[in-house]
């Protein structure tokens, strides 16, 4: 009996000797995780180091034995030279100054063009730049329009819509106050008579100055500034210089009409105030 169970034991270890075998050959162990034992150095490895930087190796066991002299058939690799210094005068030499941004310019296309809506502008310009909302009109009525930079004159803008409801089809854009925003063909707000005269390339028509000292231009006779690409018109409010004499003021007062080279026109020197560009 004794000698049955010992061969039935070992029978036994054979048996699960080979089936061990068999299931580690079918179902080998997982490999390691990526990474596994590395350290986060490993996925981003420093830049390699130069020999000069290397760490030092390990001295001889014998401390006092000197180390073995270079094989003549493997030359010391050469030294890198040194990159030249940088010239003085290159150091001491002024950065060129930054670009600066370019001017908020209208066109009469893009966000600007006839088929515009508030929400393009919104996306151009970010919503949080741009409200709905009253800005004056004539005879001190107001009107609702899309006000781009609100709070801010120098980039504020107003456009008006044809569709009020759904904020579409632009009417026509106003620049105004102490806004920076260029109009087609260079015009902006504080341009004198003559420059405006210059833009145009020849004298325009010019209406009567109101009791609030400004008058709209009523015709460009033919000029450049009749004809703008996008199919778009501008019209210009003028405002009388405050410093031009009463006699001056005067002159040009009521219900008149002048070409821009009028000699008292000239007198009144007077520059744009507002510009509307229309559809």
């Amino acid at each position: 009996m004794i000698a049955s169970s010992a061969i039935r034991a070992a029978l036994a270890a054979v048996i699960w000797t080979a089936l061990t075998g068999i299931s580690a050959a079918q179902f080998p162990p997982p490999p390691p995780p990526p990474g596994a034992g590395s350290s986060v150095r490993d996925r981003w490895p420093e830049p390699p180091r130069s020999p000069q930087s290397s760490s030092p190796s390990r001295p001889p066991a014998n401390p006092q034995a000197a180390p073995p002299a270079a094989s003549p058939a493997q030359p010391a690799a050469p030294r890198r030279q040194a990159a030249p210094a940088a010239d003085d005068d290159d150091a001491a030499a002024p950065k060129p100054a930054a670009p600066k941004p370019a001017a908020n310019v209208v066109a009469c296309s893009g966000v600007f063009a006839k088929d515009s809506t508030h929400l393009k502008l919104a996306l151009k310009y970010d919503s949080r730049n741009i409200v709905f909302g009253d800005v004056d009109g004539p005879d001190g009525s107001k009107i609702k329009a899309s006000i781009l930079f609100p709070n801010d004159p120098r980039r504020r803008l107003e456009v008006l819509w044809d569709n009020e409801g759904s904020r579409s089809d632009t009417s026509i854009i106003a620049i105004n106050g102490k806004s920076q925003w260029t109009a087609p063909k260079g015009l902006k707000l504080g341009l004198p008579l003559a420059a405006v005269e210059k833009l145009n390339g020849k004298p325009f028509k010019v209406g009567g100055f109101g009791a609030d000292g400004t008058a709209s231009v009523l015709g460009w006779e033919g000029g450049a500034l009749s004809s703008l690409p996008g199919s778009c018109k501008v019209g210009l409010r003028l405002a009388v210089d405050g410093k031009a004499p009463p006699d001056a003021r005067n002159a040009v007062t009521g219900d008149k009409q002048f070409l821009s080279n009028d000699a008292s026109l000239r007198a009144a020197k007077p520059s744009v105030a507002e510009i509307l560009i229309g559809y």
